[in-house]
């Protein structure tokens, strides 16, 4: 007999963003499901005192990491402590609403064969506004997808529960025997793409991916890592060229290649000396020849 309220986990990660957590922290405690429980990974904040996050709520589980194991890093080191059959990576710098977690669990409970699912995500700034209803297929030559529904207005358009290309990282669910099948988030990438490389594992395991807008949460969107930075530029340069080393397939892969010597090196490189964005350039070199001088480590 099927479990009708399974313990969930719900983990987010903190660095030196203790009063943003707070106000995530604040949220979950007005969730309508209370079978939870809620894990807070500190990633070494430098900047920080995460003790505020345990003395404000002592009934979370604070870990402190040893050192910043970066975005897969430190949501691992929270499923190793989780004890629910449904684990909800969840990022920090959003807001839920009292009622956002059932439709998640209820799409995984009622089909199996969905592996993760994501809710509708709206901005913070403008809850008028889509941020996420599911992503488009990963173009084989830019090695970039399209949010859908991006920044379009949430008028009942992007209402239909359905499958998609893959899941966004700022809020997904994956049941407990999923991770335990195709094993955790791999720790290559530090920050970025490393949903889209989980949720094309876990799609080759043969489950599906799932949008579900019955639920939503507000995101406030890079506030880690800026909206636009060099250490942004970097971590996606970098980790756009490593999705497509470990994920497609040979052909694919060499037109992927071509397209970025011949196409978007180019135009980045130029576009950044245009803007005299000196430091983003720098960056973005700092990410290519990352790539060239790493070749064993990416199917780790």
């Amino acid at each position: 007999m099927q479990n009708t309220t399974p313990l969930v986990s719900i983990i987010t990660v903190n660095y030196n963003e203790s009063e943003v957590t707070l106000a995530l922290l604040a949220s979950l405690q007005k969730l309508s499901y209370t079978n939870l429980e809620v894990i807070v990974v500190d990633n070494a904040s430098p900047k920080d005192c995460p003790e505020v996050l345990k003395g404000t709520y002592p009934e979370i589980n604070l870990i402190k990491s040893e050192t910043n194991l970066g975005f897969a890093g430190g949501n691992n080191l929270g499923v190793k402590a989780a004890k629910g059959d449904y684990l909800l990576f969840i990022n920090n710098d959003t807001i839920v609403p009292e009622n956002f977690l059932e439709p998640l669990l209820q799409t995984l409970q009622n089909d199996p064969s969905i592996g993760m699912v994501s809710p509708k995500i709206k901005f913070h700034w403008n809850q008028e506004l889509i941020q996420y209803a599911g992503y488009t297929a990963m173009n084989t030559w830019t090695i970039r997808n399209s949010s859908i529904g991006y920044r379009a207005k949430d008028d009942g358009s992007y209402d239909l529960p359905r499958e998609t290309a893959s899941i966004h990282g700022a809020a997904m669910m994956v049941p407990r025997q999923v991770v335990e099948r195709v094993g955790m988030m791999t720790e290559i990438y530090f920050l970025y793409y490393e949903e889209h490389d989980w949720a094309a594992k876990i799609k080759k395991a043969g489950y599906k991916i799932f949008y579900q807008p019955q639920s939503y949460i507000l995101h406030k969107e890079s506030i880690s890592t800026g909206k636009s930075s060099p250490l942004k530029t970097y971590y996606i340069s970098r980790n756009r060229l490593v999705y497509a080393r470990r994920n497609f397939k040979p052909l694919h892969l060499g037109v992927s290649l071509l397209f970025q010597c011949f196409i978007s090196i180019p135009k980045n490189t130029f576009s950044f000396l245009v803007k005299r964005q000196f430091q983003h350039l720098k960056a973005f070199w700092k990410a290519i020849f990352w790539n060239l001088t790493h070749h064993q480590i990416i199917h780790q």
